[in-house]
């Protein structure tokens, strides 16, 4: 406890709380435009990092990963546009809320679960991290293949208005994952003759288009209405209060759990935390009725979900030098250029490095949450925007997030497709939520059903036999079948209260 103590008080250094305060910063603006992410911060900024000390370094580049996954929620309530994939998921009840006056109530909950969850990740990186990561290596192709299944299922929740409808976007988003090449046998797949399908279609521009492009769309064909004289007043006199902290203490702990859990699988990430997170919020939440449709718990469970995230995430590579993701596969690129070896070296040998770095993650929550909670009223006059202004703002961001990530002007062809698509989908009462869990969670999937095939030469049949094997599979087929039920349970017993 002592040696915590010190390596805090090492994070609290000047020099530190500058370079936190500052990273934080960048990584909420990041966060928040479109098609910016983290690992698109970090790798521009690493260059910048050169002449610095290792554990400055490291801590700057680590606020900017806490601060992008909070700043995701700000674009994804406000204008209906997730700037980071993770905040696809609040978008649901977030825009929903702000489309009922509540976007001031919608962010000041995101801040707040994005800080538990983040402070929650960080407890486990601390004290768990060797121990997390190992239990993850359990995870073979069979509980990866399941996981991925686990996510669709929940599909079923998150389409209670039209089961059938919801399914079938599901299908069109594994549809969508499929194109480009077979990643064992290196065949291309409903790629017509196109170079550009052969790389696949990649989350970016599709997300910007169907909830972006989608709702500029949407925006336009409705007459502009004027900025409303008592909505600005009512966001002049919003306020923060101390129980806007505890609001759903089981909520948070609950989509935390999720979150580092998740992020400790590798290939997984805050997208599938936060929908995994949000399903199960719904199915124990007293007002699951609202979620879909501005439910402020369901804003807490997949801001608290895909913020725990963080910390998950960075156990694989920090421990074993495997990283999950992209965006710690370039903070590890950060450790190597500064001379660190990934792995448990960093536990022993690089601890003074390390610790502080990690005690940093602390006050780079704390850092977001402030900003944000005294931020989120003059955020939310956004919505104060005429609609023509905020729509052509909406769609220029768009169009530079979009072609800012690989400077591919195909990019950006894809986006305005999918924003049309989105814009006909919507229209006729489909949901693409299900399109986009589709094609995050059709290739997590697809891979881990090659390999397991690859282990069992083939056969199938052998392959799905030791699902009855491993505890792991076992338990997340019993979360499947309850991921299923619940909503037709829940729907029936909405029908008929008496019999329930």
């Amino acid at each position: 406890m002592q040696d915590i103590l010190t390596y805090f008080l090492q994070a609290l250094a000047p020099t530190n709380l500058a370079v936190i305060l500052l990273g934080t910063v960048v990584g909420i603006i990041v966060g928040a435009l479109p098609g910016f992410t983290a690992t698109m911060g970090i790798a521009i900024l690493i260059p910048l990092t050169y002449t610095w000390n290792a554990s400055t370094a490291l801590i700057f580049l680590g606020a900017i990963y806490c601060g992008s996954m909070y700043g995701g929620s700000i674009s994804a309530i406000l204008i209906n546009t997730p700037g980071t994939a993770a905040a696809a998921a609040t978008a649901m009840d977030g825009y929903a809320m702000t489309k009922h006056g509540r976007a001031h109530e919608a962010l000041t909950e995101a801040a707040v679960a994005s800080f538990w969850g983040g402070q929650a990740s960080t407890v486990a990186l601390l004290f768990f991290a060797p121990v997390m990561a190992k239990w993850a290596f359990n995870f073979g192709a069979q509980e990866k293949f399941l996981m991925a299944a686990f996510g669709l299922t929940i599909i079923a929740s998150l389409s209670t208005k039209s089961i059938l409808k919801g399914l079938m976007m599901g299908c069109m988003g594994l549809l969508i994952a499929c194109v480009g090449m077979d990643p064992v046998l290196g065949k291309a797949r409903f790629t017509f003759g196109s170079t550009y399908l052969m790389g696949g279609i990649t989350m970016i521009p599709a997300v910007i288009g169907l909830f972006s492009v989608s709702q500029v769309f949407g925006t336009l064909k409705d007459a502009i209405k004027p900025a409303n004289p008592e909505d600005i007043a009512r966001y002049k006199s919003s306020r923060f209060h101390l129980k806007d902290f505890f609001r759903y203490p089981i909520t948070y702990l609950r989509s935390a759990l999720i979150g580092i859990v998740v992020g400790v699988i590798p290939g997984t990430g805050g997208d599938v935390s936060s929908y995994v997170s949000y399903n199960m919020g719904k199915m124990f939440s007293k007002e699951r009725d609202q979620f879909g449709d501005g439910s402020r718990e369901g804003v807490a469970c997949c801001e608290a979900a895909n913020n725990a995230v963080t910390g998950g995430t960075l156990i694989p590579p920090l421990t074993l030098g495997i990283p999950g993701n992209a965006t710690t596969a370039i903070l590890l690129s950060g450790l190597t250029i500064h001379g660190l070896a990934p792995g448990y070296s960093l536990f022993t040998t690089g601890k003074n490095i390390t610790y502080p770095f990690i005690m940093a993650l602390f006050l780079a929550n704390v850092a977001f949450v402030i900003i944000g909670l005294l931020g989120a009223k003059y955020f939310a006059r956004v919505t104060l925007t005429p609609q023509n202004v905020l729509a052509a703002c909406v769609l220029n961001l768009s169009l530079i997030g979009c072609y800012g990530v690989r400077g591919n002007i195909r990019d950006v062809y894809s986006m305005l497709i999918f924003g049309v698509v989105g814009y006909l989908l919507k229209t006729y009462k489909f949901n693409v939520v299900p399109i986009v869990l589709g094609m995050i969670l059709g290739d997590i999937a697809e891979e881990a059903l090659q390999q397991g095939l690859i282990l069992y030469d083939n056969d199938l049949g052998a392959m799905f036999s030791t699902f009855f094997q491993r505890p792991i599979c076992l338990a997340l087929m019993l979360m499947m079948v309850v991921s299923i039920c619940a909503p037709f349970v829940m729907e029936h017993r909405k029908k008929h209260p008496k019999n329930a």
